[in-house]
């Protein structure tokens, strides 16, 4: 059957195909978040590519090694996805992934919040699936003063392996290269 986004009976293995594409989409996002590079770089197959318009343009390689230059603008990112949309055939799919990217500036007192799309091309490979290809679409976004962060002893988070997840979720450390 083709792949289709009309209603059609699933069968197992799209359900399990589909879990996995969320399961690589919310990675990149606790990857980028966490300013964990490595991981970033395993989402994406060796000859895949990457379109974050302007910004950047080029070889998975040459975007994690882009990242940290964009990330060091910022003292914390958030990363969030809602609609996810997939087409699978075979051993290739394609999607779109709805994003809210949240980011606050170095000086904490200004943030940037975009709002858009991956339009994304996956390759499952040796059973894997990984990014072949992302584009960056961004739909609208905003820019806006800070609220201060919480002085109270709230736990907050950190770009980087400082983040309390590491402290308080051993598997999650254990997975932290």
């Amino acid at each position: 059957m083709p792949a289709s986004l009309a209603p059609h009976p699933m069968t197992v293995d799209e359900m399990l195909d589909k879990a996995a594409l969320e399961q690589l989409n919310f990675t990149y996002c606790h990857a980028v978040d966490r300013q964990d590079y490595a991981l970033v770089r395993s989402l994406y197959h060796d000859d895949a590519t990457d379109d974050h318009g302007p910004m950047f343009r080029g070889s998975a390689d040459g975007y994690v090694a882009w990242l940290p230059t964009i990330l060091s603008k910022w003292q914390l990112s958030a990363h969030r996805l809602t609609n996810m949309l997939f087409l699978v055939d075979g051993d290739a799919a394609e999607g779109e992934v709805c994003f809210t990217a949240y980011h606050r500036h170095r000086d904490g007192e200004r943030e940037w919040v975009a709002h858009g799309r991956y339009l994304d091309r996956y390759a499952k490979r040796d059973g894997i699936w990984r990014y072949a290809h992302r584009t960056v679409v961004l739909d609208w976004n905003e820019k806006r003063a800070s609220v201060p962060r919480p002085t109270d002893g709230t736990l907050l988070g950190a770009p980087d392996a400082n983040d309390p997840i590491y402290a308080q979720l051993p598997m999650f450390a254990g997975q932290r290269a």
